[in-house]
């Protein structure tokens, strides 16, 4: 039997009804549909940027874990984070937002007056704590081998009350009083739970996989780019000097198969990234948040938790310490497939109207 099918193998081999054989086991190949995986619960991120120290190893995890190829440092002469943005091959970005002599906070002017408020104002952090050390000078009278210097007494104290001097040393207020100030942000796809990007893929390679994540098949990209015009973030990019297909985060997809957290909340050293379940992590967004005003920091806020962004909210969100657009988030994102429906009508009527007016002039020209 088994030589008989080798003789007809050979037969059939380069003839015409070999190749439509092929065809045909290619075409229903191409047609058969694998059973989906089970839905799983739906996983994201909470990135909570009040205790992001921008060490930049979720970046080193993500290429490394990822294979992604590191870029070329060069000095961009306006920050010190060398990433610049998110792009086809960095899927993780800290950003290093510097704010000089910004407005003083409103929770801080009002908790002192004003003769304790030098410049720089601020709390620092033994005052929270309620253990503010003292400058203590030693009494020259018990001492009698203590050289006469002319020491301050307690003039440093006096300039402080007065205003003089500030009461907290510049630099080492927390970041959330202080004038002078980092503000670190870990940046990463979003995966909304209502993507534009998936809205716009023609070719089906943008998909949502079983923990609703979203999920850049590139066997099946074509390179296209609508995915990167329809991005309100800026997340998605095309490698053109790659293999010119769109490339984004991906929830370290095979890590999560396999029962494995994303390598970035992995390699974060101060837990600002939190990997879970999208409902777990918005509960504890909510309950930091809370925390945050309860000492003062009443600029906290969150982005992304509630669904009044792209209309479902987005599965990977952010604690944030000042507005949006601080941190390159748009507060009100547009979905572009909104625009479809009212831009046709105006291309429509603007159609209809140039045509009349055309008919209404060659007929007063005859």
């Amino acid at each position: 039997m088994a030589v008989e099918s080798r003789r007809e193998a050979r037969r059939l081999k380069g003839s015409p009804l070999k190749i439509a054989r092929d065809i045909l086991v290619d075409t229903v190949t191409t047609l058969h549909k694998e059973t989906p995986p089970a839905q799983q619960q739906a996983m994201g991120f909470f990135t909570d940027t009040s205790v992001c120290i921008g060490c930049k190893a979720c970046e080193v995890a993500c290429k490394q874990w990822n294979q992604l190829p590191g870029a070329e440092p060069s000095w961009s002469g306006n920050s010190y984070d060398n990433t610049g943005a998110l792009t086809a091959t960095t899927w993780r970005h800290v950003q290093f937002i510097e704010q000089i002599g910004r407005r003083k906070p409103k929770q801080a002017e009002e908790a002192a007056p004003v003769s304790q408020m030098p410049e720089p104002p601020g709390l620092s952090f033994f005052a929270a704590l309620g253990a503010m050390p003292t400058l203590t000078v030693p009494d020259r009278a018990s001492s009698p081998g203590m050289p006469d210097l002319p020491l301050f007494d307690n003039r440093i104290e006096e300039a402080k009350e007065n205003g003089e001097i500030p009461q907290t040393p510049p630099g080492t207020a927390l970041p959330f009083f202080n004038t002078d100030r980092w503000l670190l942000h870990s940046d990463v796809c979003k995966h909304c739970k209502n993507a534009p990007c998936h809205e716009a893929c023609p070719t089906g390679a943008i998909i949502r996989t079983e923990f609703d994540t979203v999920y850049v098949q590139q066997d099946i990209c074509n390179g296209c780019a609508y995915c990167t015009v329809a991005c309100p973030f800026g997340v998605i990019a095309r490698d053109s000097e790659g293999d010119g297909r769109a490339h984004k985060c991906t929830l370290c997809y095979d890590r999560l198969k396999d029962g494995f957290e994303p390598a970035c909340a992995k390699a974060c050293p101060t837990d600002s990234i939190q990997f879970g379940p999208v409902e777990e992590l918005k509960a504890m967004a909510r309950e930091r948040v809370g925390i945050l005003h309860k000492k003062g920091a009443t600029e906290a806020r969150l982005y992304g938790v509630d669904d009044n962004i792209l209309e479902d909210g987005l599965n990977s969100f952010f604690l944030l310490l000042d507005e949006p657009e601080v941190y390159n988030l748009p507060s009100n994102p547009q979905r572009p497939s909104n625009n479809i429906i009212p831009t046709s009508l105006r291309s429509v009527f603007a159609v209809l109207f140039l045509s009349l007016m055309g008919m209404l002039f060659f007929k007063n020209k005859e």
